[in-house]
Protein backbone atom coordinates (compact mmCIF):
# COMPACT_ATOMS: atom_id res chain seq x y z
CA UNK A 1 0.00 0.00 0.00
CA UNK A 2 1.17 3.51 -0.79
CA UNK A 3 2.34 5.51 2.21
CA UNK A 4 2.50 9.27 1.81
CA UNK A 5 5.75 10.51 3.39
CA UNK A 6 4.54 14.11 3.08
CA UNK A 7 1.79 13.97 5.70
CA UNK A 8 1.94 16.78 8.19
CA UNK A 9 1.83 14.31 11.06
CA UNK A 10 5.15 12.78 10.02
CA UNK A 11 7.95 14.30 12.13
CA UNK A 12 10.45 14.37 9.26
CA UNK A 13 7.92 16.12 7.04
CA UNK A 14 7.21 18.73 9.69
CA UNK A 15 10.90 19.39 10.26
CA UNK A 16 11.48 19.80 6.51
CA UNK A 17 8.56 22.22 6.29
CA UNK A 18 9.85 24.19 9.29
CA UNK A 19 13.28 24.34 7.66
CA UNK A 20 11.62 25.60 4.49
CA UNK A 21 9.74 28.14 6.59
CA UNK A 22 13.00 29.41 8.04
CA UNK A 23 14.37 29.78 4.51
CA UNK A 24 11.27 31.72 3.45
CA UNK A 25 11.46 33.93 6.55
CA UNK A 26 15.09 34.75 5.81
CA UNK A 27 14.15 35.77 2.25
CA UNK A 28 11.30 37.91 3.56
CA UNK A 29 13.56 39.57 6.11
CA UNK A 30 16.22 40.20 3.42
CA UNK A 31 13.48 41.90 1.40
CA UNK A 32 12.77 44.08 4.48
CA UNK A 33 9.06 43.24 4.64
CA UNK A 34 6.92 42.46 7.70
CA UNK A 35 4.62 39.42 7.73
CA UNK A 36 1.59 41.68 7.50
CA UNK A 37 2.99 43.63 4.53
CA UNK A 38 4.16 40.43 2.88
CA UNK A 39 0.66 38.96 3.15
CA UNK A 40 -0.62 41.95 1.19
CA UNK A 41 2.13 41.55 -1.43
CA UNK A 42 1.18 37.90 -2.05
CA UNK A 43 -2.55 38.63 -1.93
CA UNK A 44 -3.19 36.54 1.17
CA UNK A 45 -6.28 37.52 3.11
CA UNK A 46 -4.84 36.55 6.50
CA UNK A 47 -1.30 37.49 7.47
CA UNK A 48 -1.36 34.58 9.91
CA UNK A 49 -1.04 32.28 6.88
CA UNK A 50 2.51 33.59 6.47
CA UNK A 51 3.22 32.46 10.03
CA UNK A 52 1.66 29.05 9.34
CA UNK A 53 3.94 28.56 6.33
CA UNK A 54 6.94 29.70 8.37
CA UNK A 55 6.12 27.16 11.10
CA UNK A 56 5.53 24.26 8.71
CA UNK A 57 1.77 24.10 9.20
CA UNK A 58 0.93 25.47 5.76
CA UNK A 59 2.20 25.27 2.20
CA UNK A 60 2.33 27.87 -0.49
CA UNK A 61 -0.26 27.00 -3.14
CA UNK A 62 1.50 26.27 -6.47
CA UNK A 63 -0.61 28.87 -8.27
CA UNK A 64 1.05 31.48 -6.03
CA UNK A 65 4.69 30.50 -6.66
CA UNK A 66 5.33 33.31 -9.17
CA UNK A 67 3.76 35.88 -6.87
CA UNK A 68 5.78 34.74 -3.85
CA UNK A 69 9.03 34.60 -5.85
CA UNK A 70 8.44 38.11 -7.11
CA UNK A 71 7.63 39.44 -3.63
CA UNK A 72 10.75 37.74 -2.23
CA UNK A 73 12.90 39.08 -5.08
CA UNK A 74 14.08 35.65 -6.20
CA UNK A 75 14.03 34.08 -9.66
CA UNK A 76 10.92 31.84 -9.89
CA UNK A 77 12.75 28.70 -11.07
CA UNK A 78 15.27 28.92 -8.21
CA UNK A 79 12.43 29.61 -5.78
CA UNK A 80 10.41 26.57 -6.83
CA UNK A 81 13.46 24.31 -6.99
CA UNK A 82 14.45 25.18 -3.44
CA UNK A 83 10.87 25.00 -2.20
CA UNK A 84 10.53 21.52 -3.71
CA UNK A 85 13.43 20.35 -1.55
CA UNK A 86 11.26 21.08 1.50
CA UNK A 87 7.81 20.25 0.15
CA UNK A 88 8.51 17.20 -2.00
CA UNK A 89 11.98 15.83 -1.25
CA UNK A 90 11.45 12.57 -3.13
CA UNK A 91 10.73 14.31 -6.43
CA UNK A 92 13.53 16.80 -5.70
CA UNK A 93 15.97 13.93 -5.23
CA UNK A 94 14.88 12.24 -8.45
CA UNK A 95 15.17 15.43 -10.47
CA UNK A 96 18.22 17.11 -8.98
CA UNK A 97 20.45 14.79 -6.96
CA UNK A 98 23.54 13.66 -8.86
CA UNK A 99 23.24 10.20 -7.28
CA UNK A 100 20.07 9.57 -9.29
CA UNK A 101 21.70 10.27 -12.65
CA UNK A 102 22.34 6.98 -14.36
Amino acid sequence: MYGNPQRRTDLNTMELRREGGRWLRSLREQAGVSQRDFARLVDTEYYTFISQVKNGRGRIPPDRYFLWASALKIEPRAFVKTLMKYYDPIVYQILFDDECDG
